[in-house]
């Protein structure tokens, strides 16, 4: 079926054949023949992105009669956003049809300018709920005489509490009119909605009811809460070519987590409840343009959404409604293409992909890359852009004289070795000692699936008085402690240490251990791996303007004659004076600590 066997009008052939429209989509050719020959009802459930404003739109317009300026046609859905997307495409639509006007209104903005618009005559109005009834309620728009009403994203306007909006609104619709309803999924509310205000409704479903699109491909990755915010950076940098949407459950965790990308070097926004209305726009602006490639969003603020070429919607927390996850998963594979939707789980979550499975919905379990994969992906980027890169002569000639002069003295390998290693050191700076940090499956007591936690994930038997960073963090696998001659008295926390560490030896935070911070000094883990790099890295450190001593931290192969904590004896340095291996005595000049256990040495705490 093309266009022109659907039924259009030859001014709506000519604009979706400008717009390089050439056929149907699968909702519009299941609802425009029936929209165009009948005077019917209609529910429509069919997943965002598929087409549903072309299936709506163009046979509304089709049917509006331009000499008439009343309003013949109202459309309802849940964000601004949203609003001005089908308004846009309806004046796309409808630009070759003289003298019919198609107005938005929404909340957020000037409503006397909306006012002004409507008054010049609106055959077509777009709108939120809220902004609609403050309208009808001002005179300004009368329903009496519209012959269309539909409702977009039903199910969303729904979940953002419109439920009574819209039945006031369809109430005081006349009795000779059609309403249709589209909707990605179908809650009981959708259906109440349809079974009052809808007569004899045809029903279309495109798909499967409640079901995601088929060109989305779902996966997760299960890690440690801790590791959370790591494994979404190793993800994105995974995927240089990203265009994505992040969604969080709070307005706090939203902030937080955008806040966290734009410190480590990525090109994000915020979008939530705490934003004015033209920090909105600014924000939505940006993403459209891509100008800004990552958005962090809650379910709310990012309702009715519709931004084309998204490649990847990650959910950094799960919703707890299925129905939410269809809808953030709709923000991408629009329009016919391809997209991931991408899950982090931590161990406690599992239950919530079974139940996402048990909707319908085929998950693949895959592992967060390792640094080295990482690293790799990023430079064969990096050479790809190069390759494709279009050399503009006329606008660098004047400047390569100085340029051949400076490098003229190296070979090409040389130059592309220093080429490389300038635009990639990043990468490899932070992803040189990055550690494994998946969770792998094992199964339960009762056989089934579970994920249980690995061995280097439990945390240590007891509670060490005097820990900070220790509690709740794991111990690690082949650690190798340290002892540091910094500590409470000297105003510093746990964050300070692990800030000191990072910056000088260039490691991610996942790399350091448990941190015990006692008055006068401290301890810290790292993996056995990076021990010696760590410890030459931070000779001559400093850490607010003290020098910094740091020891290794001698453990026994036994408990032997020296009592004490198993694992407890170490030789470290402190800051005027020293722990002398073998008595034990700590001989600085500071308080002296109580004597201990007879023979044993000084207790960590």
């Amino acid at each position: 079926m093309d266009f022109e066997s659907a039924g259009l009008n030859e001014p709506l052939l000519k604009a979706v054949k400008k717009l390089g429209f050439t056929e149907p989509m699968p909702v519009q050719a299941a609802v425009l023949p029936i929209l165009l020959s009948e005077s019917t009802d209609i529910v429509g459930l069919a997943q965002t992105g598929t087409g549903k404003t072309g299936a709506f739109g163009l046979p509304l317009l089709q049917l509006i009669d331009p000499a008439k300026r009343h309003t013949q046609g109202v459309i309802l859905c849940p964000t601004r956003e949203l609003c001005l997307q089908i308004t846009k495409d309806l004046q796309d639509f409808s630009q070759y049809i003289d003298g019919l006007n198609v107005v938005a209104v929404y909340g957020g903005a000037a409503i006397s300018q909306q006012i002004t618009r409507i008054k010049r005559g609106a055959q077509v109005i777009v709108a939120t709920p809220g902004r609609l009834l403050d309208l009808m309620r001002r005179k300004v728009v009368k329903l009496q005489q519209v012959s269309y009403a539909v409702l977009d994203e039903a199910d969303e306007m729904l979940n953002m509490g419109f439920q009574e909006d819209i039945s006031a609104i369809l109430s005081t619709l006349p009795d000779e009119r059609n309403i249709w309803l589209f909707s990605a999924t179908m809650p009981r509310g959708v259906a109440r909605i349809a079974q009052n205000y809808l007569k004899e409704p045809r029903e279309v479903t495109v798909g499967k009811a409640n079901e995601t699109a088929d060109n989305i491909a779902h996966s997760y990755y299960m890690v440690q809460e801790k590791n959370r915010y790591q494994a979404l950076k190793r993800i994105m940098d995974f995927h240089p070519r990203m265009y994505g949407l992040i969604f969080c459950r709070t307005r706090r965790e939203t902030q937080q987590v955008a806040e966290k990308l734009l410190q480590d070097g990525y090109v994000a926004e915020s979008l939530h409840g705490d934003l004015s209305q033209g920090q909105r726009d600014t924000v939505m602006r940006k993403f459209r343009s891509q100008a800004v490639k990552i958005l962090v969003a809650t379910d709310v603020a990012a309702r009715g959404l519709d931004v084309n070429d998204i490649t990847h919607v990650i959910h950094y927390k799960l919703p707890e409604d299925a129905s939410i996850y269809t809808h953030r998963s709709g923000r991408t594979a629009r329009a016919g293409k391809s997209g991931a939707s991408v899950v982090l789980l931590n161990l406690n979550e599992s239950r919530k992909i079974r139940d996402l499975e048990r909707s319908g919905i085929t998950f693949e379990s895959k592992q967060i890359p390792s640094g080295r994969t990482i690293c790799e992906k990023q430079l064969f980027f990096l050479v790809e852009k190069i390759v494709q890169t279009e050399i503009n002569r006329d606008e660098i000639e004047d400047f390569l004289p100085a340029v051949y002069e400076a490098l003229g003295g190296f070979e090409k390998e040389e130059l592309i070795q220093r080429f490389v290693s300038a635009e990639f050191s990043r990468f490899l700076d932070y992803y040189r000692h990055a550690g494994d940090i998946n969770v792998k499956p094992g199964k339960g007591k009762q056989g089934k699936n579970t994920f249980d936690r690995e061995r280097p994930g439990r945390e240590r038997r007891g509670k060490e008085k005097g820990s900070v960073r220790s509690k709740g963090k794991p111990q690690m696998e082949n650690a190798h402690r340290f002892f540091i001659n910094v500590g409470k008295m000297d105003n510093i926390g746990a964050g300070a240490i692990v800030r000191l560490v990072c910056e000088k030896a260039h490691i991610s935070s996942e790399m350091i251990g448990g941190i015990k911070l006692n008055r006068e000094f401290s301890f810290f883990e790292v993996d056995q791996g990076i021990a010696e790099h760590v410890k030459t890295s931070l000779r001559n450190a400093s850490l607010d303007g003290r020098r910094v001593e740091i020891s290794d931290v001698r453990k026994k192969s036994s408990r032997g004659s020296g009592g004490g904590k198993k694992g407890g004896d170490y030789a470290g340095k402190k800051k005027s004076g020293g722990y002398a291996g073998k008595s034990g005595s700590y001989t600085g000049k500071k308080k002296t600590p109580k004597p201990h256990r007879k023979g044993g040495k000084p207790k960590e705490n």
